[in-house]
C-alpha cells in the first residue's frame, strides 16, 4: 500500500508537538557528540525531516532513499542547498557513496519497519563507507522482543477492542524479526560496535523500539554496549509537546 505523504512525515512528530521539538528535545540531544560532521548519510528520509536539521552541520549530506516520490520532493526541497545531494536507491546498497567517506550515518522513524535482511545488507553497506572514527545513528525495531509474548498470541477479534480501549499497545507496524541484540550481532559481523543501545517505548508502553548508536569496530577500543531501557520515553514526548505549547 503507497502511503500518503499529504503531511510530509509531519505526523509521526505529533506526539511532541513538531518536529523541531522533537529534533531539538529528544534527537539532538542523543547525537551532538556526533555533530557537527565533515558528510553525513541518511537513510530513508522520507520527505526530508530530519534532512532539515541535518544539513546545517555538515559540508556534504548524502538522503538515499528507494522511493522515487521521496527523493523527488527531497531534490524540491532542498534545490537551493548545494551539499545535500539526494539519491535513489534499490533499498539495500551504497554504490553512491565512495568508501571511508562517511562521517556519520544517520536514519530514524524508517528501520523500525525494515525487514531484517534488508537491515544487515545496510549495515555490510556501512562498514566500507564510514571513516575510521565515523559513527551512525539508526531507529530501529526492538519488536522481536515480544513476538512469542501472550499479547501477541491473542487473536485479533480480542486484541483490536483491547487496543482500541488503550488496554493494550499495538506494535506500529514495527518489524517482527528485529531486536536490540540481533541488531548488535548484525553491527559485529559487520566491522561496526554498538557503543549504545537504548529500548524505548512508542505510543505505548513495551519498547519496541530501539536508538543504536554505533562505531567502526577500528575507531576505538570495543568497550561493552552501554543497554539503557527508558519506559519513559513517551512520557518525555508528552512534556515536551505540553512546554512548546506553553512557550508559543
Amino acid at each position: 500500500m503507497k502511503y500518503d505523504w499529504k503531511e510530509a512525515g509531519e505526523e509521526w512528530s505529533a506526539p511532541w508537538g513538531t518536529s523541531h521539538a522533537q529534533w531539538d528535545r529528544t534527537i539532538f540531544p542523543r547525537v551532538r557528540d556526533c555533530l557537527p560532521a565533515g558528510t553525513i548519510l541518511e537513510i530513508a528520509p522520507g520527505f526530508g525531516r530530519w534532512t532539515h536539521f541535518l544539513k546545517d552541520y555538515c559540508d556534504k549530506l548524502w538522503a538515499v532513499d528507494k522511493s522515487s516520490e521521496c527523493i523527488e520532493a527531497c531534490r524540491r526541497r532542498f534545490a537551493s542547498t548545494p551539499h545535500v545531494r539526494c539519491c535513489l536507491n534499490d533499498g539495500r546498497s551504497l554504490s553512491m557513496i565512495p568508501d571511508a567517506s562517511v562521517d556519520f550515518v544517520f536514519s530514524f522513524d524508517s528501520f523500525v519497519h525494515t525487514k531484517r535482511d534488508v537491515v544487515g545488507a545496510y549495515l555490510r553497506e556501512l562498514g566500507p563507507k564510514l571513516k575510521i572514527g565515523g559513527k551512525g545513528f539508526i531507529h530501529h525495531s526492538n519488536f522481536g522482543e515480544y513476538v512469542n509474548s501472550l499479547r501477541e498470541r491473542l487473536p485479533d477479534a480480542l486484541a483490536k477492542p483491547l487496543i482500541k480501549l488503550q488496554i493494550l499497545d499495538w506494535a506500529h507496524h514495527r518489524n517482527p524479526d528485529m531486536t536490540a541484540d540481533l541488531f548488535r550481532g548484525l553491527c559485529e559481523q559487520n566491522g561496526l560496535h554498538c557503543i549504545t543501545q537504548e529500548l524505548v517505548n512508542w505510543r505505548g508502553r513495551r519498547l519496541i523500539d530501539c536508538l543504536s548508536l554505533f562505531v567502526r569496530s577500528d575507531s576505538a577500543e570495543e568497550n561493552a554496549t552501554t543497554i539503557i531501557r527508558n519506559p519513559n520515553f513517551m512520557r518525555e514526548a508528552a512534556r515536551i509537546r505540553r512546554e512548546s505549547r506553553r512557550l508559543g
